[in-house]
């Protein structure tokens, strides 16, 4: 099985991948309306990570993550620039 990640934002799930890229591409979703990630990511709160799982299976049955990956600007800049405009 592969492995399987979420990304979080403000301690909520906010998207998913089967890899690290995919599942910060997920923060898509909470992009700040003036596009400045370091002033998003530095709020109180934000605390944006990843978590990397086992398996979807792993994920689906509420399992521990293996790792929890913290998120920096720089990381969610570079993942969103490479989706489709």
């Amino acid at each position: 099985m592969s492995e399987f990640f979420e990304a979080i934002w403000h301690g909520e799930g906010v998207g998913d991948g089967g890899d690290l890229e995919e599942a910060l591409q997920a923060y898509v979703a909470v992009k700040p309306d003036d596009g400045d990630w370091v002033e998003a990511c530095a709020a109180d709160g934000a605390d944006p990570a990843i978590e990397r799982f086992a398996s979807f299976d792993a994920y689906l049955d509420n399992a521990d993550p293996l790792e929890t990956i913290p998120v920096t600007a720089q990381m969610i800049t570079d993942a969103l620039a490479l989706l489709p405009t």
